[in-house]
């Protein structure tokens, strides 16, 4: 019964999204299905739960607003991040004035239903200040020099990863500038991702050194800490790659996500096939 009943509303869903999706307002589509999931969320005294957008590629936590009943199953039918604006007691879908949508991939409920995160991918900025998401006021630079200040030194939430990203790319920034001001600024202090930026032949080396150094803790039996510190030395320099080719950790998630229905075997298949 279940299977049937997911089987419904994909295929309901399927209907919709095969339509053209007009720009703006994303409208609700509901099924037997679908009121089962909204009859068992708990809805405030006001019909609503909270809504949170997060990027599917990089985790970010992209806005938070509210959505009653109409606004999740609009979402659900048009893959559109849709919320409840209680201030003008109506839907409204991330970009329709903007069209910086919310592709919505999927949707989850918190363990007492009473909220819900809509995973997905941005068009653009999500903020409406131009930020790619309406959190970046730190509360400690609040807290040591206050709002105006937190508000000018704006920090992007970042993950592990995407905060080595960005480093990366803050050394590529200080090569370039140091290029164009050549003689008139201070020596800036060595950097090896500085180094590895200007230095395609060294750094192709060094992925190709870390690459088998991994492996050679698979073939030596080397344990788990030496994996892990093998895989890291390889990431780092697979990402100052990446940076130097103008290619991002999101872009390769993408690819990632578009191959995540297939098997391997079938993937490989179909990149062999179109080659």
């Amino acid at each position: 019964m279940v299977a049937q009943a997911q089987d419904s509303l994909a295929q309901t869903t399927d209907k919709v999204m095969d339509k053209a999706i007009p720009p703006g307002r994303a409208e609700p589509v509901t099924t037997p299905e679908v009121e089962r999931l909204l009859d068992c969320m708990k809805w405030d005294a006001n019909g609503l739960v909270v809504a949170i957008a997060q990027h599917v590629d990089t985790g970010a936590v992209l806005m938070q607003g509210f959505a009653d009943r109409d606004a999740v199953s609009a979402t659900l039918a048009s893959r559109r991040a849709t919320f409840f604006s209680r201030s003008r007691q109506c839907l409204w879908t991330k970009g329709e004035t903007s069209a910086n949508f919310i592709h919505v991939v999927d949707v989850f409920l918190d363990c007492d239903r009473d909220s819900v995160i809509y995973l997905g991918s941005p068009d653009g900025p999500t903020c409406h200040t131009g930020e790619e998401t309406c959190y970046f006021i730190r509360a400690d630079d609040v807290v040591s020099g206050g709002l105006q200040y937190a508000k000018e030194n704006k920090l992007q939430v970042l993950t592990s990863l995407y905060s080595l990203e960005k480093v990366i790319r803050n050394r590529a920034e200080e090569g370039e500038t140091a290029v164009v001001a050549a003689g008139k600024t201070p020596p800036a202090k060595p950097s090896w991702t500085r180094k590895l930026l200007s230095n395609p032949e060294l750094l192709c080396a060094k992925v190709r050194e870390e690459a088998d150094e991994l492996c050679r803790t698979l073939e030596e039996s080397e344990g788990k800490d030496r994996v892990a510190s093998e895989m890291a030395d390889l990431l780092y320099h697979s990402m100052v790659l990446l940076s130097l080719q103008g290619v991002t950790l999101e872009d390769v998630a993408k690819v990632l996500r578009g191959r995540f229905p297939l098997s391997g075997i079938e993937e490989k298949n179909s990149r062999e096939g179109t080659s």
